[in-house]
C-alpha cells in the first residue's frame, strides 16, 4: 500500500489528535494482530478438541450398551446436529 497523502495525514491528525504512523507501520501492526488472532483461534480449537475427546472417552467409560455408544457420542451436543 502507498503512503498517506498530506491531506490524509492532516485530516487524521485533526480528527483523532494522535501521533500518525506510516502505512507500512499500520500494515505491520495489522499483520501482527492478525497473527495473534490466528494463534488464539488455533489454541481455542485445540482446547475444544481435547475437551470433546475427554467427554467422548467419559461416555465410553460409562457405556453399558456398546451398540448405543456411537449414537450417544453423536447426540452429546444435540444443538450441533443438523
Amino acid at each position: 500500500m502507498s503512503e498517506m497523502s498530506d491531506f490524509q495525514k492532516q485530516f487524521m491528525a485533526k480528527g483523532v489528535g494522535n501521533t500518525l504512523f506510516t502505512q507500512k507501520e499500520f500494515d505491520d501492526a495489522l499483520a501482527m494482530a492478525q497473527a495473534e488472532i490466528m494463534a488464539m483461534a488455533i489454541e481455542a480449537s485445540r482446547t475444544a478438541v481435547l475437551m470433546e475427546r475427554e467427554a467422548c472417552a467419559k461416555l465410553a467409560e460409562e457405556c453399558v450398551n456398546i451398540e448405543k455408544l456411537p449414537e450417544d457420542i453423536r447426540n452429546r451436543i444435540p444443538s450441533q446436529r443438523q
